[in-house]
């Protein structure tokens, strides 16, 4: 009987606050993002500890850990379950870019697993370079088994279930509210930030962003006002904007007082919606005099983004793949 697997691609997180500096030494490594022409390893070992008290505070505040690896296993349990009622002898594993279990780790031990098909599906549903393009090159890097039996699920960003879960989380936010400005709600779409010159490059992050925010306000009949706008930016280069406590501070000029936050580019909280857009943020709202300010709760365990998940996957497997396809 055939065997076949998937391997859900995802960021990964500290464990632990003593994992922070070695996570982050494992980030700054990352030629996909920070490309140093020599020594990059002792560029990474610097900056990593230079701001490891920094980020070891925040992860402080949320737990002593990043969600993100829960969470993901829970989305890793959920979409197995459902996998094995199309495809009994299907497989689900992780594979994080810069926690455990290492995508090198899982790349190694999976090729002479005699896996008929193997399915790369990121929890990154828009396509960047720094993302999803990262954990294909690393995966590439380790991988020793036949490329034939590899199918890439590149993005998803119109797919229709993830477009329902948003909505569905969307639609619990605003439940929050009182009843009566429910309808004077500002939807602020927060999307983890690009450099600017990834785009002009024509990573197609951005526009992916773009496409399922026009899908969800389509599937909403435009509800409410809406807004793009981008967050954690690093370093001293130009990123995408407009950013997005720039956009709450002018929200507030303009005499808004009732803001939900969406973070768009996420598929599960962690660090930037507990901490940056939830803690921090919610600071800056305060100040720019808004009245009602919600940060809408990651998709984490909904159940129809794992059906999302699922028709990707299925897509996958049943698809006459050829070696290196990208479906998405």
């Amino acid at each position: 009987m055939s065997k076949y697997a998937v391997i859900l691609f995802n960021l990964g997180g500290p464990d632990s606050l003593e994992a922070v500096e070695p996570f982050l030494y494992n980030l700054f490594c990352d030629r996909d993002i920070f490309r140093i022409p020599l020594g990059q390893q002792l560029f990474a070992k610097m900056i990593a500890k230079r701001r490891a008290p920094k980020v070891r505070a925040r992860y402080a505040q949320i737990g002593g850990k990043s969600p993100i690896n829960t969470w993901t296993e829970i989305q890793r349990n959920m979409l197995q379950a459902e996998l094995r009622k199309t495809i009994p002898d299907s497989h689900v594993m992780t594979a994080m870019r810069y926690w455990h279990p290492m995508i090198r780790e899982v790349a190694s031990d999976i090729a002479s697993a005699g896996f008929e098909k193997i399915v790369l599906l990121p929890l990154y549903p828009h396509y960047s370079v720094t993302t999803t393009g990262s954990s294909f090159h690393e995966w590439q890097r380790h991988y020793q088994g036949d490329p034939a039996r590899l199918v890439y699920v590149k993005a998803y960003p119109e797919q229709n279930n993830y477009i329902s879960a948003l909505n569905e989380r969307i639609e619990e936010a605003l439940a929050a509210f009182p009843r009566g400005v429910r309808n004077q709600v500002q939807l602020v779409f927060s999307a983890h930030g690009t450099p600017l010159s990834l785009v002009k490059k024509g990573d197609p992050y951005s526009r992916h962003i773009q496409q399922t925010i026009e899908q969800v306000m389509a599937l909403r009949r435009g509800s409410h006002d809406y807004h793009l706008c981008f967050q954690s930016k690093v370093g001293p280069v130009k990123w995408l904007e407009p950013a997005t406590d720039a956009m709450i501070k002018e929200l507030g000029r303009q005499g808004r007082k009732h803001i939900l936050v969406i973070p768009v580019s996420f598929v599960s909280d962690h660090l930037e919606t507990l901490h940056e857009l939830d803690m921090e943020y919610r600071e800056i709202a305060r100040d720019a005099h808004i009245e009602n300010y919600v940060v809408m709760k990651g998709l984490n365990d909904s159940r129809t983004f794992c059906l999302a998940l699922k028709a990707l996957a299925l897509d996958a497997l049943q698809s006459s793949a050829s070696p290196g396809r990208m479906n998405g």
